[in-house]
């Protein structure tokens, strides 16, 4: 790629970004748009909307850059928990890592890269291929490749102190919020699978049995789980269908009501809706009641169960229960409104074999996702591309024409691809048998993550090699060299990515174009209505990845093609305000895992810089620079030792509260007055809400208490 093609690519994005800014700061003021702009707000009652129309509403501000920068940290923990805060940090410490780089790389390497001869582009300005820009262009055996080697292992020292800092940081914050917190459901609560219930017994009689045995000094409570997939899909058709009750019963005119009973609404006689909707109403609540009945005696081997400390939850979740690892498995209980209950899975077999369909359904994926990578790489190469197409070739080689295919539409084409992804792991993920979304999210983040640096990076990197070269990596010795040879002529491609995909997308997670034409659509269909939505969660298993790639090339790229840092710091930046914008206005945590992303964060930017390394070693080599190459051999060693002593002492702390913090807050509880109605609490805490009684018409019968207790102790 040519530098005019990546000024083209840039000019398109800066444009897009700028109209996605501009529509933004209009409409976020229209009353109308206030469930998609500031969702959150209105479900806290904090939204004031103005009585008059005033011209201001029409002019675009800057204004929201202020609001959403004058929150403090407590302020952002307290409304989006640990792992909202988490996920600025994640932009805090890649802008740090991105700042230093770009410091480095721009200021002494590219210089020294420009300056070099070896690839002989004698092209003007204007024309120079991106790759001038990059090591590929220093002369092979020159001394001035020392300095590239000196700044690997400068950059390599920062990001490791950088990494040691963050982890420190929010590590003492995950301790510093425990000790601040009330006490919650899910500190004093286990997850048991696989109960072992004798003949003769209910799994409710077992579990009870087993821990006033064995645990009699600490036990509480407990809740059998039943399996109420069926009745949450009756309940869900319950709540679509008296949404539509609700609005229709809110039209004053009959004429508004009517509709022909036949297909499409276009045939047969005409029929009052509102009257239509209440008798299915009707008979959906007479089966919810049949079914919540019908499971009293479907009992699942499997429970939450209570304790009356957090030491002594601890405890039951840290040792093996029983003689069989297979039965009585413990596992953390989620926060109650955490739990997924349609996709719970009891069974370790099913587990497993859950786990291998979602291996193998990933793997599959992977393999297929090569088509669009096929097409993007082919659209970088002009040659090619008159090759396939030989009528367009007249059409190919017009300026504007290539410099947009082969600058905006590879990046453009892969992210529509990749769009479709984050859906797919979350429903591999739900496959295997998790009890809480946010296990579901955070698994589902794993297989996203690993899905686009594989697919992203790597398919791309090796496109038109790897077929031919599956044996290098047979040798293990040579695959230094070839990522030496392949990841550098790839430079182009991720500059204009991280232009492409990355500017525009955090642009367009402001403007939520998808969210505004579905309401939209809501406010001419059936009106200005603002009482029947639900402010949407962060979805971290889509966002997380995709930061984190641009993390891997920041670092990969960082020696090879430093042209890369100020897009990246660019984005980084803008996604550092605009998404602490939507964490205050828009989204509304579901769930808080105390930290738990944050070793996805870490693990990533570990294996980058190993990458980096070994890359290194391989392009020393090629430059016929062999003792470099050499000293650089310790840097991944050296890395390595650091991740497993941060490991050792991070980690466990993320895992799990150590017992000096647990008696501690266990001993001030004790001073607590209203512990004792905590405890009534948390009896109940864990109750199914399916089986719960449900009442959407005003029949007279309707139940006020619920079908089916469970047993609590």
């Amino acid at each position: 790629m040519i530098l005019s093609a990546l000024l083209t690519s840039v000019g398109i994005n800066l444009g897009l970004c700028f109209l996605f800014f501009t529509l933004y700061s209009i409409l976020r003021k229209q009353p109308g748009n206030i469930t998609v702009y500031a969702p959150r707000l209105v479900t806290e009652g904090k939204f004031q909307q103005g009585d008059h129309f005033s011209l201001e509403q029409l002019l675009p501000t800057a204004s929201w850059v202020k609001k959403a920068w004058q929150p403090s940290e407590e302020e952002l923990i307290s409304k989006s928990g640990l792992d909202g805060f988490i996920f600025m940090r994640m932009f805090i410490f890649s802008l740090r890592v991105v700042s230093v780089g770009g410091i480095v790389g721009i200021f002494i390497l590219l210089p020294i890269n420009y300056m070099g001869s070896q690839l002989n582009d004698h092209s003007d300005f204007q024309n120079k291929s991106l790759d001038s820009f990059s090591i590929s262009n220093v002369n092979n055996g020159s001394n001035r490749l020392w300095v590239h080697f000196c700044a690997a292992y400068v950059f390599t020292g920062v990001v490791c102190y950088l990494l040691y800092y963050e982890y420190g940081y929010i590590t003492s914050k995950r301790i510093a919020r425990f000790f601040s917190s009330e006490p919650l459901p899910h500190q004093f609560t286990i997850l048991v699978r696989g109960i072992p219930v004798p003949p003769g017994c209910t799994c409710n009689e077992t579990v009870e049995r087993f821990f006033k045995e064995y645990h009699p000094s600490t036990y509480l409570s407990h809740s059998v789980i039943r399996q109420s997939n069926k009745l949450q899909s009756l309940i869900n058709d319950a709540e679509k269908l008296y949404k539509k009750f609700t609005v229709i019963k809110d039209k004053s005119e009959v004429a508004q009501r009517q509709r022909r009973d036949g297909c499409l609404g276009l045939f047969w006689q005409k029929v009052d809706r509102l009257d239509h909707y209440e008798r299915r109403l009707l008979d959906i609540e007479d089966n919810l009641r049949m079914e919540q009945s019908s499971l009293s005696g479907k009992e699942v081997p499997a429970a939450f169960v209570s304790f009356k400390s957090r030491f002594g939850a601890t405890i039951a979740l840290n040792i093996q229960e029983g003689i069989d690892p297979t039965k009585w498995i413990t596992e953390k209980a989620p926060d109650p409104h955490d739990v997924h209950w349609p996709f719970f899975s009891e069974s370790f077999i099913k587990r497993w074999v859950g786990k291998l369909v979602a291996v193998v359904a990933c793997a599959a994926l992977t393999i297929l996702f090569f088509i669009p990578v096929a097409i993007a790489q082919g659209l970088t190469n002009l040659e090619q591309l008159e090759t396939w197409f030989p009528f367009l070739k007249s059409i190919l080689r017009m300026a504007v024409v290539s410099q947009v295919i082969t600058g905006y539409l590879p990046s453009l084409i892969l992210q529509l691809f990749l769009s479709a992804v984050p859906p797919i792991m979350i429903m591999l993920s739900s496959l295997q048998g998790y009890i809480s979304w946010s296990q579901i999210q955070k698994s589902a983040c794993t297989k996203v993550l690993w899905f686009t640096i594989w697919n992203i990076f790597f398919a791309n990197v090796l496109s038109g090699s790897a077929l031919y070269r599956v044996n290098v990596f047979l040798e293990p010795k040579k695959i230094p060299t070839l990522l030496a040879e392949a990841v550098p002529a790839q430079a182009s491609f991720f500059i204009a990515y991280v232009v492409t995909s990355g500017w525009t997308n955090v642009a367009s997670e402001l403007f939520q174009l998808l969210r505004f034409l579905c309401n939209l659509k809501s406010r001419i269909c059936s009106g200005n209505r603002v009482d029947d939505f639900e402010a949407p969660s962060i979805p971290y298993h889509s966002e997380i990845p995709g930061i984190l790639l641009f993390v891997l090339l920041g670092i990969t790229y960082f020696f090879l093609a430093p042209l890369i840092l100020p897009f990246l710091l660019v984005y980084f930046c803008m996604g550092y305000i605009i998404y602490r914008n939507q964490l205050l206005n828009v989204y509304v945590p579901k769930y808080d895992s105390g930290g738990e992303f944050w070793p996805k964060v870490y693990n990533c930017t570990i294996f980058s810089l190993v990458l980096m390394h070994i890359i290194a070693i391989g392009i020393f080599g090629l430059k016929k620079l062999p003792l470099a190459s050499g000293f650089t051999v310790p840097l991944p060693i050296l890395t390595l030792l650091f991740n497993d002593y941060c490991q050792k002492r991070f980690f466990p702390l993320l895992k799990d509260f150590p017992a000096q913090c647990l008696i501690k807050k266990d001993r001030q509880d004790q001073d607590d007055p209203h512990l004792s109605e905590f405890y009534d609490k948390l009896t109940r805490a864990y109750d199914d809400p399916a089986l719960m009684p449900k009442k959407y018409t005003e029949r007279n019968d309707s139940p006020t208490s619920p079908l089916l207790h469970n047993s609590d102790v």
